[in-house]
């Protein structure tokens, strides 16, 4: 049964039950009927347990007896056949004698049986299948055992493996074909195929297409459909094997019209919907022949027709178009953006990126159009016209029919002047909702607020229309000013932007002579057609000011005519009017200077580099590939390339008005020389190694503009979260990834959480089990608060889709093979397990079960690491965070949408800062919006976070993080994700959260293969383990077994300190690439010092005094010995005359002093002390 008691195979709608069931406490039943409405299945097989026999249709029978009657089919011997094919290759299944314990007698012929005939099963699936579905389903029941031990398993499989495959081949047996008009050569959809004699009809697919069960045989079929004649074809002969095709060609009963007869419809057109009106071909050019091709699409599109439009072209013209969106409206409609450009979905290098936005305001509706009628006009004239294949060719062009398809649906066609629809469905002007320089814009940002401005941050985009309606002028920045009055707000490219919007006026006549709208507006004069922004009237918060502001685009505003929402019929005057003006204004983009910054040394491009031009206060910086375009108007110009860690570089240039002028910069680097006293060690990875190389550009692509999204989009299949899984449901999805890819996957537990459950970490690596110190390792971990499970969720989709895609995806296999990545789905099990769904603020849950915040226990101070913890603390800290052995750690949480970086300790001082930011940075960055800094909470809905990157402290200031317990005694940075302002939102929003993060989540992936990475060995050649490796005089790390070190580092100079006991201190410069790791390769050369003093003086010294230390003991002994033998109780005898004489030779034969010492001297003289002496003894 299900969990609310119900046998799913029992529930299904029955040809013989009395009433039709209450599906409701059955979802899975539903969820199959509409599965089978979906697909057209042909044939099915339920598995099933408790006995070994192939059961066919019916289940029931209208008497509903428990057992023993044959309820047939119309399809009996198509049934019999089928459950046959099955058992016949079942080894004990087509005995008939199953032998179940307790059903020992119980048997079936040839190892298959009638439903009904067995027992009676109203409601059962088979039947629902055969009677409802077009499809034919037998029930195969596997095993006695319902439940076998796992050990049976591989047996169950031998069993039923040429079964399952025998069964499946039957799907093309009996007869197959296509019903077709015989005029049109049309498929018929939903055409009846009828057997004679067999009272079970089928009907064919949406293409006229059919498939119809047989056994060998000779059959007549009928095919007909509503409206035409029916066609019977006889004596069809149906043999064993692959099915006969039967082709049908119907007659209709009444003849379609001439194409030139008028014919009415059934249904009237929608009243905005005009016949197709042909634009007035312009008076022939005698110097050209060619005339492009006008639109014939005129009409007001709704949403829907504006998406079927879309894709339409996309899909004709594949070659040079790419549509994607860029998110959704608060009613969820798709932002989209259609890109034109003979190398779709790929940025350029030195090609530049044009945008025309428009429907801004839901309700001023000519920019829409005449976008729409822009795409049919370069799609349809691309490789015939020069002057459109001139532009596609050399030109990135994205258009954005509606950013406010919301406000498009409430609008009215006719409006002239009024507001409905204007705003979104917030009721937010979204012209007024960007951050501005002068107001504190206090509307929280909106949905296409926000995705827009997350667009414009993903393109280098260097020239941007946004169309309006309700005047006819082209308005260029600032649009407000400081004092908030109508002034004219002259921004530091003013020059830039009038020749811009003149651009686009001449070309319009009627805007062109400056007064617009006398009928509405008598008194407005705008001199040449075009008007500063704040000068016409102040408008805080607009779009075309954060543009040119916060990037490197250069935008104005075009209100294109009077009427906001003009009759359908009036668009092809607007087209007229605006088709010379769209493309003038796009050729704008390739005006002023372009051209490249390159690095000295590698030739290679340098991102971010700042391209200045003196007197002009306004800097733009470059992209991937070091291009840059910067207008400008015709003049002479003094421009500097600038970069961190490079030496600036100025040139003069003249532009003129003929195009843009190429300046390329090569910047040397700034520490490009070796200092006195040190050593510079500057090396690139491994080139000559074809897989280093391979790998080094993989890095590359990944890291450039739409790499990962290029990831994402060639992955063999993306995965999403659609529910949150407990912990029960966790272990088994974990225990399930490792049991599926055992090859690139280790399961293990930590340790306990405080009730006993288990804190899992799963490893995914081509090598799980096996120690590989020359890769990168990092650790994603989530749940530290039990209330915040979207990190969970993330971390374990994660998971699935970097298996899923195993060697399956050529980055992704790649990526796995060269990382080692460990993945804590939940570190507070406890607390999951009693957090609420939709619970946005609650705080059940945040706590362990000892109520203890998990994120508080980690001591900072590692001399107190002996005072209790809780166990899920000391589990991370002992097991994972310890071992030092991770180059980068992302922890996910909830309650914000920002990234924080250590410290959290508000004391704590921060000494790489740089790279700590960086790598916060670059996750933001690859989120659509969080990078905006505006997280919009309901509790904090003015809070603004630049870049959507923090410091910890300053956000949320606290003691004993697991961040800064990872910097400061696990020696690897730790960055903290905030998900989302919810804590705990519904299923329903993993989707989307999974398609927000997860690009950012792979860069991590990315990244962790950056920074530097080497190996540390002596002159000998082996390698040296635990030498501390010392980065820019602050934090440190150490080499693993081999001498491998790898550490993050921001882009730019850092300098490294190689120190190991032994050896003389090693002092490294390095410069690191935004793009591709640094390869470093230290040999340590053996200490020579010692105290500060020459190695060879001090060996000199310490020889000396041991042999002065070893001759004063010597002498020491002998006096002593001399004395101490000298006497022997009171008396002694006296040596003879010989015994002098032995001494002398003696002494004669050695020539040593010291023989003299070791013998006592002999005195014959008695003397009164002596006597005395001898006396006292």
């Amino acid at each position: 049964s299900n969990s609310r008691g119900r046998d799913l195979n029992r529930s299904f709608p029955d040809q013989f039950g009395d009433a039709e069931p209450n599906l409701e406490p059955v979802p899975e039943v539903q969820a199959l009927i509409d599965w089978m409405r979906r697909n057209r299945f042909l044939l099915s097989g339920n598995l099933h347990g408790g006995s070994v026999v192939a059961s066919y249709p019916y289940d029931d029978s209208p008497t509903h007896r428990p057992t023993g009657v044959y309820s047939k089919s119309a399809d009996d011997e198509v049934f019999k056949y089928l459950a046959k094919a099955y058992a016949s290759h079942h080894p004990i299944m087509r005995t008939g004698k199953p032998n179940c314990p307790g059903e020992e007698g119980e048997t079936f012929p040839d190892g298959i049986t009638n439903g009904a005939q067995w027992y009676d099963v109203e409601g059962g699936m088979q039947d629902y299948n055969y009677v409802w579905a077009n499809c034919f389903e037998i029930t195969l029941e596997l095993s006695c055992c319902k439940y076998p031990l796992t050990s049976e398993l591989p047996k169950e499989w031998a069993n039923n493996r040429e079964s399952l495959l025998a069964f499946i081949e039957k799907v093309h047996i009996g007869v197959k074909g296509f019903v077709r008009d015989a005029v049109t050569g049309a498929g018929l959809d939903n055409a009846t195929i009828a057997v004679a004699g067999i009272a079970h009809n089928i009907t064919a697919g949406k293409f006229g297409d059919y498939h119809r069960l047989l056994v060998p045989g000779t059959y007549n079929l009928t095919a007909f459909v509503m409206g035409y004649t029916p066609v019977t074809k006889e004596n069809i002969e149906v043999k064993e094997g692959d099915a006969t095709e039967v082709n049908f060609s119907l007659q209709p009963t009444v003849m379609p019209p001439a194409p030139n007869v008028t014919q009415l419809t059934a249904a009237p057109a929608p009243v905005t919907a005009i016949t197709p009106t042909p634009v007035q071909a312009e008076p022939p050019n005698p110097t050209s022949v060619h005339q492009p091709i006008q639109p014939v699409d005129f009409r007001h599109h709704h949403f829907s027709d504006m998406e079927i439009f879309l894709r339409r072209y996309a899909n004709e013209y594949p070659n040079i178009t790419r549509l994607y969106s860029v998110g959704k409206s608060v009613e969820l409609r798709e932002l989209y953006v259609m890109e034109i450009s003979d190398n779709p979905g790929v940025h350029e290098a030195g090609e530049p990126e044009f945008k025309y936005i428009g429907n801004m305001h839901g309700n001023e509706v000519v920019g829409r159009e005449l976008l729409l009628n822009l795409i049919e006009y370069l799609c349809k004239n691309f490789g015939t016209d020069p002057e459109v294949t001139d532009l596609v060719q050399s030109t990135r062009i994205h258009i954005m029919p509606s950013m406010n398809p919301d406000g498009y649906e409430k609008s009215q066609e006719g409006d002239k002047g009024g507001t409905v629809g204007r705003n979104n469905s917030n009721n937010y002007d979204l012209n007024r909702n960007f951050p501005d320089q002068f107001v504190h814009v206090t509307d929280p940002p909106q949905p296409e607020t926000r995705a827009v401005m997350a667009w414009l941050k993903s393109y280098p985009f260097v020239l941007s229309a946004n169309l309006h309606g309700g005047s006819l002028v082209v308005n260029y920045p600032f649009d407000d000013d400081e004092q908030g009055v109508a002034i004219y707000s002259k921004s530091p490219d003013d020059a830039v932007f009038q020749k811009l919007a003149l651009a686009y006026s001449k070309e319009n006549a009627k805007m062109y002579q400056g007064s617009p709208c006398k009928d509405m507006y008598p008194s407005e004069y705008f001199p040449h057609g075009i008007t500063n922004g704040a000068q016409w009237y102040n408008v805080p918060g607009g779009m075309q000011d954060w543009n040119y502001l916060h990037t490197n685009c250069f935008e104005v505003t075009i209100e294109l005519g009077c009427v906001k929402y003009p009759k359908a019929e009036e668009l092809p005057k607007y087209w007229a009017q605006n088709r010379r003006s769209l493309l003038q204004f796009m050729k704008q983009v390739h005006q002023g200077v372009w051209g490249f910054v390159l690095d000295a040394v590698d030739k290679r491009g340098i991102l971010n580099a700042t391209i200045s031009v003196a007197n002009i206060d306004h800097p733009v910086t470059t992209y991937k590939d070091g291009d840059f375009w910067r207008l400008l108007v015709p003049g002479m110009y003094r421009i500097t390339a600038s970069a961190r860690g490079y030496d600036p570089l100025t040139k003069l240039v003249e532009v003129d008005s003929k195009g843009g002028v190429q300046v390329n910069f090569t910047l040397s680097r700034t520490d490009s020389k070796v200092e006195e006293g040190k050593v510079l060690v500057l090396n690139t990875p491994d080139t000559s190694n074809p897989n280093e190389k391979e790998f080094e550009t993989l890095i590359k692509d990944l890291s450039a503009e739409n790499g990962l999204e290029r990831l994402l989009l060639t992955s063999s299949r993306d995965v999403a979260p659609y529910r949150y899984r407990p912990y029960k449901d966790l272990s088994e999805f974990l225990r399930g990834l490792n049991l599926n890819y055992p090859h690139i996957t280790n399961l293990t537990s930590l340790g306990q959480s405080v009730e006993f459950r288990q804190i899992w970490s799963l490893e995914i690596s081509n090598k799980p089990n096996e120690s590989e110190p020359e890769e990168p390792k990092i650790r994603f971990v989530a749940g530290i608060h039990g209330n915040a499970p979207v990190g969970t969720e993330l971390l374990l989709t994660l998971a699935e889709f970097l298996c899923m895609n195993y060697k399956k995806n050529a980055a992704v296999t790649k990526l796995i093979d060269r990382t080692r990545i460990t993945i804590v789905p939940s570190l507070n099990p406890d607390g999951r397990e009693i957090a609420q769904e939709r619970g946005c603020t609650s705080k059940i849950g945040q706590t362990n079960a000892h109520g203890r915040d998990l994120d508080t226990d980690f001591t900072s101070n590692y001399t107190q690491y002996s005072v209790a913890r809780e166990p899920e603390t000391k589990a991370i800290m002992e097991n994972l965070i310890l071992k030092q052995d991770f180059s980068l750690s992302v922890a996910l949480d909830g309650g914000s949408l920002l990234v924080t970086y250590p410290y959290d300790k508000p004391t704590q001082s921060v000494g790489n800062k740089e790279t700590l930011k960086h790598l916060a940075s670059l996750y933001a960055n690859n989120h659509p919006v969080m990078h905006l800094g505006q997280p919009g909470c309901p509790n904090k809905s003015d809070e603004n976070i630049p870049g959507g990157v923090i410091r910890g402290s300053e956000w949320h200031s606290h003691l004993g993080s697991m961040k800064d317990f990872s910097v400061t005694f696990g020696h690897c940075p730790e960055i903290t994700v905030y998900t989302g302002c919810c804590f705990f939102p519904s299923a329903g929003q993993l989707p989307g959260l999974w398609a927000d993060h997860r690009k950012s989540l792979l860069s991590m992936l990315v990244e962790v293969h950056k920074g530097v990475h080497g190996i540390v060995q002596d002159k000998s050649g082996r390698a040296i383990s635990k030498a501390a490796i010392v980065l820019n005089e602050g934090l440190r790390v150490y080499t693993k077994e081999g001498g491998y070190f790898h550490v993050l580092l921001a882009p730019g100079f850092h300098s490294i300190d190689a120190i190991a006991s032994g050896y003389q201190q090693k002092h490294v410069k390095v410069f690191v690439r935004d793009d591709a790791p640094s390869s470093v390769f230290i040999v340590f050369d053996t200490e020579n010092r010692i105290f500060g003093l020459p190695r060879e003086l001090v060996v000199t010294v310490a020889g000396a005094s041991m042999s002065a230390l070893v001759l004063t003991a010597c002498i020491i002994w002998c006096v002593c010995s001399i004395k101490s033998n000298r006497h022997k109780d009171g008396f002694h005898r006296l040596r003879q005359h010989h015994d002098d004489y032995e001494d002398e030779i003696r002494m004669m034969s050695t020539g040593s002093k010291k023989s003299l010492l070791s013998h006592e001297f002999q005195d014959e003289t008695d003397t009164e002390e002596e006597t005395l002496y001898s006396s006292k003894h």
